[in-house]
C-alpha cells in the first residue's frame, strides 16, 4: 500500500495561487484575442456610395468644426498650442490619418486619443464619440474620409491594413 502524502497548508496556498494566476492569464489572453478579432472586423468601405453619403453628413455635423469642411485640419497641426494640445490634424491626403489601420482609426474616433493613451496626463481636444455615434456612424465617417483620398493613398492605406491584419 502506497502512502498518500498530504500537502501542507503553505504548499496548498502556493498551488492555489498558481492556479488562479494561470486562469487569470488565460482569461486575459482570451480577452485580447476577442478584442483583436472584433477590431479586425472594422473595415472602411469608401466605394459604398450610401455609406459615404451618410459619413459626409455626420462629418459635417460632428467633425468639420475642428478638422475643417474640406478635411484640411487646423493651421500648424503638428505644433502644440500654448496649452500643450495639438491642433486638429487634416484628414485629407496631406495629413497622417491614412498612416493608421482601420481598426486604430475606429478606436481613436470611438474612444478618443486620451482614452487610448491610457495616460491620465495626456490631454486632447478630440473627444471620444462612443456616446454620440454608433459604430456604423463611425465607419461611415471614416469611409467618407477615405473616399476623398487619391487612389495611390488609398492603396497605401490598404497595404497598411493588410500588414496590421498580419497579411
Amino acid at each position: 500500500m502506497s502512502k498518500v502524502r498530504s500537502v501542507g497548508r503553505p504548499a496548498a496556498l502556493v498551488l492555489g495561487g498558481a492556479f488562479v494566476t494561470i486562469a487569470l492569464i488565460g482569461l486575459g489572453l482570451a480577452g485580447t484575442w476577442r478584442e483583436r478579432t472584433d477590431a479586425d472586423r472594422i473595415r472602411l468601405d469608401p466605394e459604398n456610395a450610401a455609406l459615404v453619403a451618410q459619413g459626409r453628413e455626420i462629418y459635417r455635423d460632428a467633425c468639420a468644426s475642428c478638422h475643417g469642411a474640406a478635411l484640411q485640419g487646423q493651421p500648424d497641426w503638428q505644433r502644440r498650442n500654448a496649452d500643450g494640445r495639438l491642433p486638429a490634424p487634416p484628414h485629407d491626403a496631406s495629413g497622417h490619418t491614412w498612416h493608421h489601420p482601420d481598426a486604430l482609426l475606429f478606436a481613436l474616433t470611438k474612444q478618443g486619443p486620451a482614452a487610448l493613451m491610457q495616460d491620465r496626463t495626456y490631454v486632447s481636444d478630440m473627444p471620444g464619440f462612443a456616446d454620440t455615434l454608433s459604430d456604423r456612424d463611425i465607419v461611415a465617417v471614416l469611409s467618407y474620409i477615405k473616399s476623398t483620398w487619391p487612389p495611390e493613398v488609398r492603396a497605401r492605406h490598404d497595404a497598411i491594413n493588410a500588414r496590421a491584419a498580419g497579411g
